[in-house]
């Protein structure tokens, strides 16, 4: 089968994170993968939500969206309808929920992090790259606010990222573009610590049932992917 980037069916688009992307944000990065490109911001705010004042704790959330050009034909602005679609919000629940995963939100204080996901563009596993990309921007975030003097305690607990995988023809693949994805037999999105612990699982059978031995077998091709990306994120907050 012949693949984008003459990949085989365990490898990743090329995926590069360029931290620091947006200056004016507390920690950032900008996260290709083939041609989906996101900018990935992490604000933070030195207060929480009101229903959360008073417990010690802080928050996380996040937002999530798709630019007009992001897939070629233009895209209608969520503000111009005067409402936010139901896969937009979706996808940034999923985000929110995978990243507070990994945040011990008593060790962050009261404090709220807003983390924003923007496609440039879309060429598949557009969910997945937010959240990969949206770690480092996160990890970047935390970094800064304890060279500030404002972190007593590091609130990350592990690392996180995501990759989507499925089944094509009869052949399992790892990192689908849009082209594999749109003719899929299985899709399935895989967001995962850096240990291996699994966050969270969307797996859907297109034309045929999903048996477990196949279930099995893309859960294991995810985990070689997510170790593939936690090297790439480990080197962004590095630099």
């Amino acid at each position: 089968m012949s693949r984008s980037y003459d990949r085989t069916p365990a490898q990743l688009r090329p995926t590069t994170i360029s931290p620091g992307f947006v200056s004016t944000a507390t920690g950032s990065a900008l996260i290709a993968q083939g041609e989906t490109r996101v900018i990935c911001t992490a604000s933070v705010e030195e207060s929480v939500p009101r229903w959360m004042e008073g417990q010690g704790r802080g928050w996380l959330t996040a937002e999530y969206g798709m630019l007009p050009a992001s897939t070629g034909q233009r895209k209608q602005r969520d503000s111009t309808k005067g409402r936010v679609d139901g896969r937009t919000v979706e996808i940034q629940r999923l985000i929110g929920r995978s990243l507070r995963a990994i945040v011990d939100l008593k060790a962050l204080g009261e404090r709220t992090v807003w983390i924003d996901c923007d496609v440039l563009t879309a060429d598949g596993g557009t969910r997945c790259a937010s959240i990969t990309g949206a770690y480092v921007a996160l990890a970047l975030a935390i970094k800064r606010v304890q060279e500030e003097g404002k972190l007593k305690k590091d609130p990350l607990t592990g690392t996180l990222a995501a990759v989507s995988c499925g089944v094509v023809g009869g052949v399992p693949l790892l990192d689908l573009d849009y082209s594999e994805d749109s003719r899929a037999d299985v899709d399935a999105n895989v967001v995962m610590t850096g240990d291996g612990g699994l966050v969270e699982v969307q797996a859907t059978a297109e034309r045929t049932p999903l048996q477990k031995a196949h279930l099995d077998e893309l859960l294991a091709l995810a985990a070689t992917g997510i170790d593939d990306l936690k090297a790439v994120q480990a080197e962004a907050v590095a630099a």
